[in-house]
């Protein structure tokens, strides 16, 4: 695997190696001693599967206790996946790195706990899949407004138009009044 920090540093891009032959492919999307030598140590335990249709956003999630790290990937389409740095302590705090994961690109992205997590779907349909470091908490999920102008995301939005948005997630709180980690 080749594995890349981002312009956050622990933020990391992670490019399998494919090995494909007229069958068709292999890659271990996962191999703890690869991510140990590389700083991510986390125990996953737990794996989500969404799917989502064109123009949906979803998040800014994450969970002020029990904090996730989220390792990150598509199995179908193409996404926009974004990671906040919500680390007070961080000389990066508050600001983000976006990437492009898709099923082509096979490019899966490490985001570890202290973060919000979100995406937004470029394909007509998109299945994403993710390994979370700690288990999923209602009571603890908080929403960073997406579209939060002190945080400036880019979003490559299709057309120009509104994203589809939960409830929750166009009821996001801004980051100047968002809980964040020490």
């Amino acid at each position: 695997m080749d594995i890349k920090p981002t312009r956050i540093h622990d933020v990391l891009i992670i490019n399998p190696h494919i090995f494909g032959d007229d069958r068709g492919f292999f890659m271990e999307t996962y191999h703890a001693r690869v991510f140990a030598s590389n700083g991510i140590d986390a125990f996953f335990v737990q794996d989500n599967h969404s799917g989502s249709k064109k123009q949906t956003l979803r998040g800014l999630h994450y969970q002020i206790r029990y904090a996730q790290g989220k390792l990150v990937r598509v199995v179908s389409g193409e996404i926009f996946d974004v990671a906040v740095d919500l680390r007070r302590s961080s000389p990066f705090f508050g600001q983000w790195v976006g990437h492009m994961l898709s099923a082509e690109n096979r490019t899966q992205m490490w985001i570890p706990p202290g973060f919000a997590h979100g995406f937004y779907v470029l394909s007509e349909w998109t299945e994403v899949v993710y390994k979370a470091s700690d288990f999923y908490d209602p009571e603890c999920e908080r929403t960073l407004l997406w579209n939060d102008a002190d945080l400036g995301i880019e979003w490559p939005l299709v057309d120009g138009k509104p994203p589809i948005l939960s409830k929750k997630d166009a009821d996001g709180t801004p980051l100047r009044l968002a809980e964040t980690y020490a």
